[in-house]
């Protein structure tokens, strides 16, 4: 590892059913079998040691609109729990890279538009000075990125649900390697937070 990619790490979220689904199979979209477990302390108490290091979300474009268009109705909020702010908060102010290549310019702002494979984006921004690179929830990305080898820290969320079919996040031919746990948190529900990170 090059001293300057030793910087900035790749951190990806994603919810997974126990499964090992990220997405239902009849509706890809329907998060509704998350969002029982989402909002368990341990979820948001995860989400929150995520993002705080982080100092650029990259994104791909569904879940740009998705998360763009919902969490900054987040602050404010009567009633909102004050980590959901925070990352709503967070995710306005902070440097945002949406991977899209039907997009020309960004609705929002703070947001570069990149038309450009996942593994190269996350080499240019590696080159530049800043914290973590998050990458959150978007799993084509998480996906790209896992087929090159450049996840530096996967954190993982497992809700005890079968959903039976769907997309998984491990595709057979992934690169071989090691993973160390870092750390481990389970919640009410069942809900598990995992995060591990890559051994090079």
């Amino acid at each position: 590892m090059t001293e300057q990619s030793a910087g900035r790490r790749v951190v990806t979220n994603l919810a997974l059913s126990l499964d090992g689904r990220y997405a239902a199979p009849d509706n890809p979209v329907d998060m509704s079998w998350v969002m029982p477990y989402a909002v368990s302390d341990v979820a948001r108490d995860h989400l929150t040691s995520l993002w705080e290091p982080a100092t650029t979300a990259l994104l791909g474009r569904v879940n740009a609109e998705g998360f763009l268009g919902f969490w900054p109705t987040v602050i404010g909020m009567e009633g909102a729990d004050p980590r959901d702010e925070g990352f709503a908060k967070w995710l306005v102010d902070t440097d945002k890279v949406v991977l899209s290549s039907t997009l020309d310019k960004a609705p929002w702002e703070r947001t570069t538009i990149v038309d450009k494979p996942a593994a190269e984006v996350v080499g240019d921004l590696k080159a530049t000075e800043g914290g973590d690179i998050l990458v959150l929830s978007s799993a084509s990305v998480i996906k790209a990125l896992l087929a090159a080898d450049e996840v530096d820290r996967l954190a993982l969320t497992i809700f005890p649900v079968f959903l039976g079919g769907g997309p998984r996040l491990f595709d057979d031919g992934l690169p071989a390697g090691q993973w160390m746990l870092v750390s481990q948190a389970a919640g009410e529900h069942g809900t598990l937070a995992l995060v591990y990170d890559r051994v090079r």
